[in-house]
């Protein structure tokens, strides 16, 4: 299995609250149960080339009830005629990234705004308020040893262009670098990979994120 996808999943299971990933031949089954449309995600462990059409097809195939996802690190243009009926793809290829994390302060708020950091139950969270109080931009991690993953960076629209991703993203790796790890890996849509990219992060590998609808399967 790939190491940063290894890493990525054990990260990401601390990070959502989900079930311990479940151990496969091809990856891990994780149990989500967070709705009706996240019920349980497969995720293959290898990457690239690795990924293979006999193993895409027999764990999309083996799949029936809605709400279960498909992760596989490869391009969606080369995994999506491998899934078969029934399943949505994600148009918005992802991308695997890893990061060295610097132990560097991270700097401060604009003025007007303030941030917070606090950690709970293995993840450490950090929010920006903008003056007016809303939330301005947010995110995650979860260090798990030498690695962490970060998770849910988000900046509300009317608060973008001001430094404030760059800002949670520095604050994270800060925070993770204290707890000793010393790698960041995340999952990035194509509009977190230039925020990422401009602070060092490169990409490992693209990621196909399917869900099946059960649509044409009666």
């Amino acid at each position: 299995m790939d190491r940063f996808v290894q890493a990525w999943v054990e990260g990401w299971v601390v990070s959502r609250g989900a079930a311990p990933p479940l151990d496969e031949p091809w990856g891990w089954t994780v149990d989500m149960g967070t709705g009706f449309e996240h019920a349980t995600r497969h995720v293959l462990g290898e990457t690239g080339e690795a990924v293979t059409e006999p193993t895409v097809r027999k764990i999309a195939g083996s799949v029936t009830g809605s709400g279960v996802w498909l992760k596989a690190f490869a391009d969606p243009a080369v995994v999506g005629p491998w899934l078969g009926p029934g399943w949505w793809i994600d148009p918005e290829p992802g991308f695997l990234m890893t990061a060295a994390l610097a132990d560097t302060p991270p700097g401060a708020a604009p003025d007007g705004y303030r941030i917070r950091t606090w950690a709970r139950g293995g993840v450490t969270r950090t929010m920006i308020a903008a003056p007016d109080g809303s939330l301005a931009a947010r995110g995650q991690i979860a260090p798990t040893g030498a690695t962490a993953v970060v998770d849910q960076i988000e900046t509300a629209p009317a608060h973008r262009r001001r430094g404030l991703g760059a800002l949670v993203m520095r604050t994270l790796h800060h925070a993770a670098a204290a707890q000793g790890a010393r790698t960041g890996i995340l999952g990035a849509t194509p509009q977190g990979r230039a925020l990422y990219e401009s602070l060092g992060w490169r990409v490992e590998s693209p990621l196909t994120s399917a869900k099946f609808t059960g649509a044409a399967r009666t």
